[in-house]
């Protein structure tokens, strides 16, 4: 779920086109969340293919990712790694949520329930080590590189873009930003038409850009307040002040500013008390663990082949569609080349 800063985050409407060349380090459990959340049919059940397998997160990975290249991007998806602590924590709260949507969305099946039924199966998404390894399989496949962080998959991907490996790190959380991504690209992997949730209507979903130094300046904050900002509101490691969202916790941060006083604020203000100390977790997100990267990362190796030994003998796709695709991706990082110094690209 990550961090929620609403409305605080200044933001940029951008279009794909606009990231052509550029490096964009992608948050992959993210994304792949994403992709099992949605691809689902009208009942809720995720996309399988004949034997009951689960293969949304290869079909959103695949025809996304075939997008992204199609417009110039260089993607590079970052797993995350070794979960801390309170990272498992919090996953084993999630977990038991997803057991109390899964009951709900049975509830609604039996009653013939559809539009429920779906929304509590979103809910039930799970992204296990299988899915995660066959998801780097399909990107060995397609030629597009990945990377393992050590910890925190957008913290990793902050780092990179840090270091001028990645212009920009790729998520639809904000904790890229709490973790230092001078730019933080929303959106590219759900641009286009899509249905608001619990509602009869359709809007259209754009990129969006936003630069870390702009969002600090515009709030008159310092990385480390805006951290403490995302604590108030609620992290994946901690639950945050109950009844204090982005705003409020805005007002209380540029109020208070020091960690210790707001503490005392919230437990007078909320008869709240932090279940993890703060800095501990503000330390998660200024000096997070750093991975090793690839030397040179590599794109446009694509092996049609093996794309169609995973996702067509394996996974029942469509062959004509998979090697249509396929040849489409050939063609893009070829024509993308031919634009571009081709020892840059490669």
């Amino acid at each position: 779920m990550g961090v929620d800063l609403g409305d605080l985050a200044v933001k940029h409407t951008i279009s794909l086109d606009y990231l052509s060349g550029k490096v964009i380090a992608v948050d992959a459990f993210n994304v792949l969340y994403q992709f099992l959340a949605s691809i689902r049919q009208e009942d809720g059940t995720p996309l399988m293919d004949f034997r009951g397998n689960v293969t949304a997160h290869l079909s959103g990975l695949f025809y996304r990712s075939a997008k992204l290249i199609e417009n110039g991007i260089k993607p590079v998806y970052v797993f995350d790694g070794v979960p801390t602590k309170l990272k498992r924590r919090t996953r084993e709260k999630r977990s038991r949520a997803k057991e109390t949507a899964k009951k709900k969305w049975e509830a609604a099946l039996s009653k013939g329930e559809l539009k429920e039924a779906k929304k509590y199966a979103q809910a039930t998404s799970r992204l296990t080590p299988e899915m995660a390894d066959e998801s780097k399989e399909l990107l060995d496949c397609i030629g597009i590189p990945w990377v393992q962080a050590e910890g925190e998959g957008e913290a990793q991907a902050a780092l990179m873009a840090k270091e001028g490996l990645a212009y920009a790190a790729a998520s639809q959380d904000f904790d890229a930003l709490l973790f230092g991504a001078p730019v933080l690209v929303r959106n590219i992997s759900i641009t286009g038409r899509r249905k608001v949730p619990r509602q009869d209507r359709y809007v259209m979903i754009e990129p969006e850009e936003i630069r870390l130094k702009e969002t600090l300046r515009g709030l008159g904050l310092s990385r480390e307040q805006l951290v403490i900002v995302g604590i108030l509101t609620g992290t994946d490691f901690n639950e945050g002040v109950r009844r204090v969202g982005p705003k409020t916790a805005l007002k209380i941060v540029k109020e208070y500013k020091k960690i210790d006083a707001i503490e005392k604020y919230v437990k007078e203000k909320y008869d709240y008390g932090f279940e993890v100390p703060p800095e501990e977790i503000i330390d998660l997100f200024m000096k997070p663990k750093e991975g090793k990267v690839p030397e040179k990362l590599r794109w446009g190796n694509v092996d049609e082949e093996k794309i169609e030994e995973l996702l067509v003998k394996k996974h029942d796709f469509s062959e004509e569609r998979v090697r249509k695709v396929s040849g489409n991706m050939i063609k893009s990082f070829k024509e993308t080349g031919k634009q571009k110094n081709l020892e840059g690209w490669f």
